[in-house]
């Protein structure tokens, strides 16, 4: 029986996760995804071709991988149609779990909605529906992909929930579904989506016992976990790896070798804390460098420096084995590169991430910067300066860094030992 293998975002999300889950699943049958919904994004680059991809799991573009879209994530039928359109015919290689929350378009009027309600107090969401879905999910009145088998029983359900909480939503400038108009689009939904549905659950075990080489893979990072990231600043979903269980079915005993994607620098997209966060020069320039602009929104990401007392959380909750840093070339040309090793938090210097990360003020160690790293393939050609970076990093998260890229491009990616 075989184990499968996880990657798990380290940071705020956008680490880059794409990339890497493009590069293994070259080796792999399966890649399965376990959390999160058309929130998310990865851009993956091939031969000079961008594929943003938001809910199709990333093992979509090796032709002879696999895909599962597990439980754990709730799915907009709307928006995976659309994204199924790149790819042409994808039967008998994508697998949607009956059990997948189903997200619709007045999930994302309440997500809009309730953002607007908080003012200078909102979140930052995408605006997609994500929250409510999930919301809907945990109060025992959402619907999952499944239920798109039947359509008419399926609309009748929604717009009685809609009767029975017509003041609320009406409060919240919520509309309405017509009934005749949700159930065109649950039929045209379930023609396109029903040859994809199935249980997965039961699928995810019989590929395990048939030893099959089985890649997992979440969505955001481990600071935007809904019960260990800056609360209330999260995402909606367990984004750790341990998520992976529950959002698949599988038990902590499936679970193989965790890598852990981080930048070389950090990122985070939304409002909430950021203690190396850089709203300077140096930020300006990463922004620029490292084209951080968000896959789903387009909107700008907040950038900083290396956060190590962050990552060490994050490497400890995950369990992880080895780190893929990304973007090392993002930092070329610098003169000089900050690493945040500790935090001074109420008088006190800490190396650990507190309760409240809006409290702490970040404490930097100066590394010197080196020329170009851009397009590197092997450990030994990397300048020796970089080669210092990653060796303090590693001391510094406690994990070893066995995969660098260096440029978007597939190829441009050391594996250290290979």
């Amino acid at each position: 029986m075989s184990k499968a293998d996880l990657i798990v975002g380290l940071q705020w999300g956008d680490e880059g996760k794409g990339k890497i889950v493009d590069h293994m699943a070259q080796t792999h049958d399966y890649v399965c995804r376990f959390a999160g919904g058309h929130n998310a994004g990865h851009t993956i680059v091939i031969d000079g071709k961008e594929y943003a991809l938001h809910l199709i799991p990333s093992g979509v573009l090796n032709p002879d991988a696999k895909n599962i879209v597990g439980n754990g994530v709730v799915l907009s039928p709307e928006d995976f149609i659309e994204e199924m359109k790149q790819f042409g015919t994808l039967e008998g290689r994508l697998f949607l779990s009956d059990k997948a929350h189903i997200l619709l378009p007045y999930h994302a009027q309440i997500d809009q909605a309730k953002e607007r309600l908080k003012g200078d107090k909102a979140i930052g969401t995408t605006g997609k529906g994500i929250g409510p879905a999930y919301a809907d999910k945990i109060a025992r009145v959402g619907h999952r992909l499944g239920e798109l088998r039947h359509p008419e029983k399926l609309a009748t359900k929604i717009t009685e929930y809609f009767e029975i909480n017509a003041a609320i939503f009406e409060a919240m400038g919520v509309e309405t579904p017509d009934y005749e108009t949700l159930l065109a689009d649950l039929r045209r939904y379930k023609e396109a989506l029903e040859p994809f549905i199935c249980d997965t659950t039961q699928l995810m075990w019989e590929i395990l016992s048939d030893d099959k080489k089985v890649l997992l893979e979440g969505a955001q990072g481990t600071m935007l976990d809904i019960d260990h990231g800056t609360y209330p600043y999260v995402t909606s979903s367990t984004t750790v790896s341990a998520g992976a269980c529950a959002g698949l079915g599988i038990s902590p005993k499936d679970i193989g070798t965790v890598t852990g994607i981080a930048k070389a620098y950090c990122t985070r997209v939304g409002n909430g804390p950021f203690p190396s966060e850089d709203l300077g020069e140096a930020g300006d320039r990463l922004r620029k460098n490292g084209h951080e602009f968000g896959t789903t929104t387009g909107r700008p990401r907040r950038c900083g420096w290396f956060d190590a007392v962050a990552m060490r959380h994050a490497v400890r909750i995950n369990g992880v084995d080895r780190v893929a840093l990304m973007k090392l070339d993002v930092l070329d040309g610098f003169e000089e590169i900050k690493v945040c090793v500790a935090y001074e938090f109420e008088g006190k210097r800490i190396d650990y991430v507190p309760y409240d990360l809006e409290e702490v003020t970040p404490i930097y160690e100066t590394y010197e910067g080196w020329r170009s790293t851009k397009g590197i393939r092997t450990f030994d050609e990397l300048p020796e300066k970089a080669k210092h970076y990653i060796a303090s990093l590693e001391a510094m998260i406690g994990a070893p860094i066995e995969i660098i890229s260096t440029s978007p491009e597939r190829e441009d990616t050391i594996v250290r030992g290979s």
